[in-house]
């Protein structure tokens, strides 16, 4: 069952967190660069667990991240993995919370090459799932082939958020930018 029929059978709290995501989020293309690394992160600790979970966690993991400002998080020292490993908010693994800091600093060293994250995506784009998750995991840690597909599904980068029935998908169609036409 896609994730657009999933929603209609939720209920109450539950419905409402996944349709505000679902409706406004996920699909859409993220042109800023830290809301690209929040998406990243926030799929990277999905691992092993539901999405739900990190729904209901985005607020805190924001606050935990300096909402997920990537020079801040880039700069973060023992004090801040510690803090992090401490903070009940958000998942406390630190395997995950050491690829948050890792990847924000591989993200500085793209964003100095190819201007932004965004654009070092762009450069890439068209790719199938294969070839950008063998792209991914030699540049980013924690960086499988789900995480990687959940990611670029979530921001337009690989079709699939949606089906094509979903009423949401024309808008998401209608947002992408001209690169996502290419074939």
């Amino acid at each position: 069952m896609s994730y657009c029929r999933a929603i209609t059978q939720m209920e109450g709290d539950r419905k409402a967190l996944h349709k505000k995501y679902h409706d406004q989020l996920y699909g859409f293309p993220i042109a800023e660069d830290n809301e690209l690394f929040c998406r990243l992160v926030l799929e990277i600790n999905q691992a092993g667990l539901s999405w739900e979970t990190i729904l209901k966690k985005e607020t805190s993991f924001r606050k935990a991240y300096h909402n997920f400002d990537i020079v801040k998080v880039a700069a973060y020292k023992e004090r801040d993995r510690q803090r992090l490993l401490a903070d009940a908010g958000i998942i406390r693994n630190r395997l995950k919370i050491d690829a948050a800091i890792a990847n924000a600093k591989t993200i500085l060293a793209l964003q100095k090459q190819h201007g932004s994250f965004r654009q070092w995506l762009d450069q890439h784009h068209p790719k199938t799932k294969a070839e950008w998750t063998k792209l991914f995991k030699s540049t980013f840690r924690f960086t499988g082939g789900e995480i990687v597909n959940e990611f670029l599904m979530s921001t337009g980068y690989l079709p699939g958020a949606h089906t094509d029935d979903c009423p949401v998908y024309k808008k998401v169609l209608k947002a992408r930018p001209a690169w996502a036409s290419k074939p």
